[in-house]
């Protein structure tokens, strides 16, 4: 029996740098809601499963107005994030089993490829924990309080971590596990899932390369970008 493999999508953000009454995953991207982008190339992958988290009190619009909508047939669960992105993903996780691997991406990242997420598949089951990023361009600055610069650390070792990650999920459970059971500052700072993997479980996490146009929508020039990449 082959290993099985499930998609956790986060689409539960509010998206409040983008200016928008409306949440970023749902805003309209050449006529379809942003989030159908990233589910469409799950669906079409070899992933067994979807799990979409989403937003307070958005649980039945998603079902409706995303997955009936658009035909998805492989999201099996459709259910209601946190107050924080790790929320989210522990909320999703809980409701994993049984599977063997989890691929956690941001719904905010409409431009995933088909070849990334099975790159990722691919990664994970000889890894057991691995991220997509890309190495950056720009010489990087270290600014403190004051916006004063305190260093320059060599761009070469420095990549921009992307989403979907990967995780064996009995570690990456039991690694969030952990982190609620502490909740103090840790889970503060906590910004992706590898750093909950590294911190708990203790084993390195493999950086696979990634693709530059899978980007994230933050603000409303990054849907003027998308824009452009859909039309090009």
């Amino acid at each position: 029996m082959r290993d099985k493999v499930t998609a956790i999508v986060l689409a539960a953000g509010q998206g409040k740098r983008m200016n928008s009454q409306v949440a970023k995953q749902f805003l309209s991207l050449q006529g379809k809601p942003v989030i159908c982008y990233s589910l469409q190339t799950f669906e079409q992958s070899s992933v067994d499963e979807i799990i979409l988290v989403t937003g307070e009190g958005q649980v039945d619009y998603c079902k409706k107005e995303i997955v009936e909508a658009y035909g998805f047939q492989k999201v099996r669960l459709v259910i209601e994030g946190g107050k924080e992105r790790y929320d989210s993903v522990y909320q999703a996780l809980r409701h994993c089993a049984p599977t063997d691997y989890v691929l956690i991406h941001d719904g905010a990242r409409p431009f995933v490829t088909l070849e990334l997420i099975e790159r990722m598949i691919k990664g994970v089951k000889e890894h057991q924990a691995c991220i997509p990023g890309t190495p950056v361009k720009e010489t990087i600055k270290i600014v403190n309080d004051a916006n004063d610069i305190t260093d320059t650390p060599d761009r070469s070792s420095l990549w921009a971590a992307q989403t979907p990650q990967a995780f064996c999920f009995a570690s990456i459970l039991q690694a969030y596990d952990c982190l609620y059971k502490e909740k103090g500052e840790k889970a503060v700072k906590i910004t992706d899932d590898a750093m909950v993997y590294e911190a708990y479980i203790g084993q390195t996490v493999k950086m696979l390369m990634g693709d530059y146009n899978n980007l994230k929508l933050t603000t409303p020039e990054d849907l003027t970008l998308a824009e452009w990449l859909l039309c090009k």
